[in-house]
């Protein structure tokens, strides 16, 4: 089986089912080789393997852009690997992050508090950028 050997997408079986290479999605989201074997380490992918290689299907695609989504609005791996898992339960059509009013508001106020934090931070830095400049 050396059709996944040119790093592009196969076609899957008899069922014409499009195949993605660890290649190909890394190049696809913008992300590592190393990340997407770290998400498969920390159960959140599940690839099949010919011989060496992963093969991804639709569905760990679906999975890997859920799981984007969810570190893009900062939740944690282990928050979106319970909510990734309340989905596979749900056995609905499409993956999305299952977020209740609760985690949503919690988010915000966490986001909101971590934003505090880098403003404050970035202040002290451009004050002390401004005094290194002018004694220069």
């Amino acid at each position: 089986m050396d059709h996944y050997a040119n790093g592009t997408a196969a076609e899957g079986a008899a069922d014409g089912t499009k195949l993605y290479t660890i290649g190909d999605l890394a190049r696809e989201f913008g992300v590592t080789l190393r990340t997407l074997r770290f998400y498969e380490d920390r159960g959140l992918l599940s690839p099949r393997r010919d011989g060496t290689a992963r093969i991804y299907d639709p569905r760990d695609r679906e999975r890997l852009s859920v799981i984007l989504k969810g570190k893009q609005l900062g939740f944690t791996l282990t928050e979106i690997r319970a909510m990734v898992a309340e989905e596979r339960s749900g056995g609905g059509p499409g993956m999305n992050l299952k977020l209740s009013l609760d985690q949503i508001e919690d988010q915000i106020q966490h986001l909101e508090q971590h934003k505090k934090e880098i403003e404050a931070a970035l202040a002290e830095l451009q004050t002390r950028r401004a005094g290194l400049a002018a004694a220069a």
